[in-house]
C-alpha cells in the first residue's frame, strides 16, 4: 500500500514518481516492482552537509535551500519540494545544472518539511 507524497523510482529506466492519492497496488515500471526511496537525514558527514535541505527565515520571508551541494551536469539537485507537516500542501521546483538551489516558501503559513532530489544521491530531508 502507498502513502500520500511518497516517492518511488525504477531501477532500471530511472522513472521517479510521486504519489499523489495512495492506494492498495504495487508501483511497477518495466515490469518491476518500484523501489520506494527513503528519505536520507545525516547532519555531520560531508555527504549530509551537502544534501540536506536547509530552512531559513528573514524578517519577511522563508527560503528552503541546498547551497552547498554542486550544480553540474554530472552532479545536481534536480528538485527542492516543500510540504505542510498535514502533507495538503505542497510546493515543487524543478533545477537543472549550474542553477541556485533555493526556494522562496513564504507563502506558507505554516510549518513545512523538506526534501530534495540529488541525481546521484537520491532522496534527502528533514521529515
Amino acid at each position: 500500500m502507498t502513502e500520500k507524497l511518497q516517492i518511488y523510482k525504477c531501477d532500471i529506466c530511472g522513472n521517479v514518481v510521486q504519489v499523489l492519492l495512495p492506494g492498495n497496488g504495487n508501483l511497477v515500471c518495466c515490469g518491476e516492482e518500484m523501489k520506494l526511496l527513503e528519505i536520507q537525514h545525516d547532519e555531520v558527514s560531508e555527504l549530509g552537509e551537502k544534501h540536506n535541505p536547509i530552512i531559513q527565515k528573514n524578517e519577511t520571508e522563508t527560503f528552503i535551500n541546498v547551497n552547498k551541494h554542486p550544480m553540474t551536469s554530472e552532479h545536481y539537485i534536480q528538485f527542492i519540494q516543500a510540504q505542510s507537516k498535514d502533507k495538503n500542501e505542497i510546493y515543487l521546483k524543478y533545477f537543472y545544472p549550474n542553477e541556485r538551489p533555493e526556494i522562496n516558501i513564504t507563502r506558507f503559513s505554516k510549518d513545512v518539511n523538506a526534501i530534495e532530489y540529488c541525481n546521484i544521491h537520491q532522496l534527502w530531508g528533514n521529515i
